[in-house]
């Protein structure tokens, strides 16, 4: 990958890029408070289901599909269909929209608004930016959020978070690679006990995150 591509996806992945990601907590701050997630070994093994069986494996499928698809839009539709929780589902079209919106302003690109994997992957496809890259980075930079989710929510260390992050390093390389060569048959997903926190975050109270 040439050096302007990479930082074109390091710009899109960053955490300055405007997507509004700190906002949401993907079910977490719902498995904080009722003590499945309470030090950094508990945030590690939730995260790595979320990878591994959940979202984030799903999310990587659609990625690469939409970076070699003629017309994104039914996958945006899958997409948006997948979404487990009412919370959920505005994570990943709300992320998407604003994705899409600056992405656009910026580069130029015909890119609707839609579910945030489809939309990364459709921009990086008519950027011509190698799709392994990008989702590796893209499942990277979703665990990292998470991690700094979790510095806001319980006593984790930023030093510690990081050690959660590359512990998990390896993993979102090995999705990213998988996600390469699957079709759309392969998706699906088994993390219930993060889709259940999901759903029960809508009526948490008091809470500071969106999902």
């Amino acid at each position: 990958m040439t050096t302007d591509k990479l930082l074109i996806l390091t710009q899109w992945l960053s955490p300055a890029y405007p997507v509004g990601a700190f906002a949401w907590s993907h079910g977490l701050e719902r498995a904080i408070q009722r003590g499945d997630v309470t030090d950094a070994a508990t945030l590690r093994d939730w995260l790595e289901t979320v990878v591994e069986i959940g979202a984030g494996r799903s999310d990587a499928i659609l990625l690469c599909a939409a970076h070699k698809a003629d017309d994104p839009t039914e996958l945006a539709q899958l997409a948006a269909a997948l979404a487990p929780s009412k919370e959920r589902r505005m994570e990943t079209l709300q992320q998407g929209a604003a994705f899409a919106a600056t992405t656009r302003a910026v580069w130029k690109l015909n890119l609707p608004d839609m579910a945030y994997p489809v939309a990364v992957g459709r921009a990086a496809g008519l950027m011509d930016i190698p799709v392994l890259p990008v989702v590796q980075v893209w499942l990277q930079a979703f665990v990292s959020n998470l991690v700094q989710a979790a510095t806001r929510l319980m006593p984790l260390g930023q030093t510690a978070g990081q050690q959660v992050l590359a512990d998990l390093t390896p993993l979102c390389a090995q999705i990213g690679a998988m996600a390469v060569d699957a079709a759309l048959d392969d998706l699906g997903a088994a993390a219930f006990t993060v889709d259940i926190a999901s759903m029960q975050h809508e009526a948490q109270q008091p809470r500071i995150f969106r999902s």
